[in-house]
């Protein structure tokens, strides 16, 4: 069944078409918050339905689906007792195995990848791990939302953005600019910052020796002082 999309409405209880029209919800329809998947897809299926999608920027976030109430109450109950048969948890456990066997072939895969792009002077070969352990660890989460989840563009370009974009926030000051509310310029600043990190990369490439000021060796070395403090801690709540 074809999906009807919406935006928010003005308020609780309505919706707004692409149009501009402002849509009153059915009497005795509720609004399935986002979350559980395999219920709003059964939701969907069973017939007429509302889903309400809000832009922010260049995302899609789901607010949820607006359904009969007594379809939604139908389909939970009915997905509540099939959840706790021994079946379904052995599905799942499945499911979960083969879900962790490919995300950890992607972060290795991905990982490769990185080293690739970088491509160091044998001389940094140990640097270049540290980097791409970085920049993987960072990226490669399920749910991140970045550059490295996407299927749009081959691994290769993903490494690469996802490289550049580490050290646009970690080897730059990005994060503390204040940049003019201009169309088009976050962009030209994200384009100067990201030639100047080709440019520290190729230094390391070529063998060149890096100025003890490199804000990608300190960049790393202060990963690292974090990670060792972070797990002192650790040691110190556990102990």
């Amino acid at each position: 069944m074809r999906d009807s999309v919406f935006g928010p409405g003005p308020d609780a209880r309505s919706v707004r078409a692409a149009d501009g029209r402002v849509l009153r919800v059915p009497k005795g329809w509720e609004l399935l918050p986002p979350g559980d998947a395999g219920l709003t897809r059964r939701v969907k299926q069973a017939g007429e339905h509302w889903v309400v999608q809000e832009k922010r920027g260049r995302r899609t976030f789901s607010r949820g689906v607006w359904a009969p109430a007594a379809t939604i109450a139908r389909l939970r109950d009915e997905l509540v007792a099939e959840r706790s048969t021994d079946a379904y948890a052995k599905r799942q456990l499945a499911s979960e195995r083969r879900r962790e066997k490919v995300q950890a072939n992607y972060v290795d895969d991905f990982y490769g990848a990185v080293v690739a792009f970088l491509d160091f002077h044998p001389t940094y070969e140990v640097l270049a791990e540290q980097l791409a352990r970085a920049v993987t660890a960072h990226a490669t989460p399920v749910g991140s939302g970045t550059v490295a989840r996407t299927q749009r563009i081959p691994i290769e370009r993903r490494a690469e953005a996802a490289v550049i974009a580490w050290m646009r926030h970690q080897t730059t000051s990005y994060d503390d600019m204040v940049i003019p509310r201009v169309k088009g310029r976050r962009r030209e600043v994200r384009s100067m910052l990201a030639g100047r990190s080709h440019q520290l990369l190729e230094d390391y490439r070529r063998g060149r020796s890096p100025s003890p000021r490199c804000p990608l060796a300190k960049a790393l070395r202060d990963l690292a002082l974090r990670r060792i403090q972070q797990r002192e801690a650790v040691r110190k709540a556990e102990s």
